[in-house]
């Protein structure tokens, strides 16, 4: 390192110090020609992620965009800002995989995803700006899609030979009506009274 007061190129190291979450490395060096002391910071360079439009134009990854971008989906939607701001981090860890550069493409079927699983509006309303749909017909097939993609309610239960499981108060209200028609149908084993006129 070179000294701001002499201009030599040669000095050692006294102390270091990370600061901010060790972002930033702090050093206190001494020159060894005049002896005088000075401090540096050392910070890490991170290379921005460039993004690659449709046309070819590269643009750095903007956070804020994406994060734009969502919040217009998930406007007056039951969406807490906290799951806003989990997806757009886990996008951002999902992004890690990607070496300086990435297609815009790839951002907007991470977001399409993540909100898919989220809620259903957001998605299409965040698919209805990134797909710009052509006309009504892409986008009636884009929600058809959808509806059919939802999870249906699974049928009742089957027993081996008979139909279907009927709710425990429907089998007893029909036990109690096999009950009532067996005893209508037992004779009485009491003697029956006769008329006067038979007496």
């Amino acid at each position: 390192m070179k000294c701001p007061y002499c201009g030599h190129q040669e000095d050692r190291v006294l102390d270091s110090r990370p600061l901010e979450a060790a972002s930033i490395i702090r050093r206190r060096r001494e020159c060894q020609a005049c002896q005088k002391r000075f401090t540096t910071y050392e910070r890490l360079e991170e290379v921005p992620l460039m993004v690659i439009k449709s046309n070819d134009r590269r643009e750095p990854f903007n956070r804020e965009k994406l994060r734009e971008g969502i919040l217009r989906a998930c406007e007056k939607r039951p969406i807490g800002p906290d799951v806003i701001e989990r997806v757009i981090a886990e996008i951002e860890y999902e992004l890690q995989d990607y070496v300086m550069q990435v297609p815009s493409r790839v951002i907007g079927e991470k977001a399409l995803k993540k909100l898919k699983e989220l809620d259903p509006v957001a998605y299409i309303r965040f698919a209805s700006v990134y797909r710009q749909f052509p006309d009504a017909d892409a986008f009636l097939s884009e929600l058809e899609k959808l509806k059919s993609q939802e999870i249906k309610p699974a049928p009742p239960a089957m027993h081996p030979g008979r139909g279907a499981r009927q709710p425990r108060k429907t089998r007893r209200a029909a036990a109690q009506g096999s009950e009532l028609r067996a005893q209508k149908s037992v004779p009485s084993s009491e003697p029956r009274a006769l008329s006067p006129e038979r007496a």
